[in-house]
């Protein structure tokens, strides 16, 4: 892989990860759309070491509050504050990911990364995004989250393991359906990602550099993927806190009816 495509690729990933458009998608599209040489999992996992360290370093003060709430409720053995509930919430939204990681990992190493099954999921998830975000309430905030809310948001992330459906785009579309504003919507996705890109980048990551060792290309894209997925954070806060996900609902319909007219055409 040539240092210009692993730029590429993680700038995509990282300003894809957090927009609700599907990074798993983007990675899959762009080098089938320029004939590129396909990366495979593997590398898409190790750019997701770049928006981890993204998204540890943007909401550092946050997770510090969070290690703490955490260390709390062992030694007090109950929850007690909002942050303790929090991190209860945390956990109990990323069960239903891990599990469907574990069981469907073959396929989405395969038969997930058909460009017209991507193609199909990003715009049916795509016209959900925009029905929801346009007639659901948004009077919650995390404050008012409860248990069932995280675990109904957590099921929403399971879809994730196929290209197209987006991490952040289930679990935000999730989230405004139960009435939480767009900005607490975004930030729970976001926390919520820690956990499940820590887990992936444990297992694939040390696979990655045994085979193919720290190369270049693979230290470009980390990097352009934590530079970019931290820009991509900043600036979807601050965009969902005046306006709503409508463009991104109607980007994600335009690139698949693009993707499955390319498809056809092949």
């Amino acid at each position: 892989m040539s240092l210009l495509h692993a730029l590429v690729l993680g700038i995509v990933q990282g300003l894809s990860e957090f927009l609700p458009v599907s990074s798993s998608a983007h990675l899959t599209l762009v080098p089938w759309l320029f004939n590129w040489p396909d990366p495979g999992l593997a590398f898409d996992v190790a750019l997701h070491f770049g928006t981890l360290v993204a998204v540890l370093w943007y909401f550092r003060a946050e997770w510090v509050r969070l290690v703490g709430a955490a260390a709390r409720i062992v030694a007090q053995r109950g929850v007690k504050t909002e942050e303790e509930r929090r991190v209860v919430f945390l956990i109990l939204a990323t069960i239903p990911g891990a599990i469907a990681g574990l069981l469907l990992e073959k396929q989405a190493e395969s038969t997930f990364r058909d460009p017209r099954l991507i193609a199909t999921a990003l715009i049916i998830m795509g016209v959900l995004l925009w029905a929801v975000d346009k007639w659901a309430r948004a009077d919650r905030t995390l404050g008012a989250m409860k248990w069932m809310d995280a675990i109904t948001i957590g099921l929403a992330q399971m879809f994730a393991i196929i290209p197209g459906v987006s991490r952040s785009g289930s679990t935000i579309t999730a989230g405004r359906a139960l009435a939480f504003s767009r900005e607490s919507a975004a930030v729970f996705s976001f926390l919520m990602s820690m956990p499940i890109i820590a887990a992936a980048a444990i297992l694939k990551l040390p696979h990655v550099i045994k085979t193919e060792g720290v190369t270049p290309p693979l230290v470009v894209g980390v990097v352009a993927s934590a530079v970019s997925g931290w820009l991509a954070i900043s600036v979807l806060l601050k965009f969902v806190a005046r306006r709503s996900y409508g463009v991104f609902a109607a980007y994600r319909v335009i690139v698949g009816l693009l993707v499955l007219a390319i498809a056809f055409r092949r």
